[in-house]
């Protein structure tokens, strides 16, 4: 179908992408809360997981497609000219290039680790979250919304780890660095349910529709959005 008649689709993608985006070019950033030390992408990054549920659950599998793809080839373009404006020579009187460098820091093995990460991750939790609600009926947005996060969030977390420092570190750290990362990620979703249910709900109502996956090509080549279907039990 014409993803036009989405009167709010093509804003919220637009504030995905941004948003993910941004995520990548703050992740040279780490603050301190307490004990803790996060990374500005751990802060951000998880917020594009919540609008994968919304994609999914209100629009369906395809439009979460669109916007995996759309972010996808954002990021791989920022990338790939971050790469070469901080490889250009700086001019002899411009004195900030080792600070430039370090904050635009697409170092090409961490650029691959992130978008390959990021594309899996989002389509796996776009998956999770269309079937379970066809398994569910359309109730219990809670259980999808947590258990697409926690298929998500670990193809993404085991890829990044595994693909930027597999070989330049130790098993222990690897793992120890996944476990921390993935359970950090998982709550952060599941605190930002409340949040989830009142976006759900009110797009579901303003956009007049309830996507069931019924038939669906979840095939990540495949185009095309689904026909809405009104939901036949109202959400839990």
């Amino acid at each position: 179908m014409n993803h036009q008649r989405f009167r709010y689709l093509d804003l919220l993608i637009n504030a995905f992408v941004v948003i993910l985006l941004i995520s990548n070019l703050v992740a040279a950033k780490i603050t301190a809360i307490g004990p803790f030390r996060i990374s500005g992408a751990q802060l951000l990054f998880p917020i594009t997981y919540i609008f994968g549920d919304i994609f999914t659950e209100v629009y369906g599998y395809g439009a979460s497609r669109r916007a995996i793809w759309t972010g996808f080839l954002a990021s791989a373009v920022m990338a790939g000219l971050g790469m070469i404006v901080v490889a250009l020579p700086p001019a002899p009187d411009w004195h900030d290039q080792e600070a430039f460098a370090t904050v635009f820091n697409f170092v090409p093995r961490m650029v691959v680790a992130s978008l390959v990460a990021f594309w899996a991750g989002e389509f796996a939790n776009s998956f999770v979250m269309a079937r379970m609600k066809i398994l569910t009926g359309g109730k219990y947005l809670w259980t999808r919304t947590i258990g697409s996060t926690v298929v998500g969030q670990l193809v993404d977390t085991a890829l990044v780890i595994l693909i930027a420092f597999g070989g330049s570190q130790s098993w222990g750290m690897i793992i120890t660095l996944i476990y921390s990362g993935y359970l950090g990620k998982v709550l952060y979703e599941a605190l930002a349910t409340p949040f989830t249910y009142l976006v759900v709900d009110g797009l579901k109502r303003l956009e007049g529709v309830d996507v069931f996956d019924h038939g669906t090509n979840f095939s990540p080549f495949a185009s095309g959005i689904a026909a809405p279907v009104k939901a036949r039990e109202q959400t839990g």
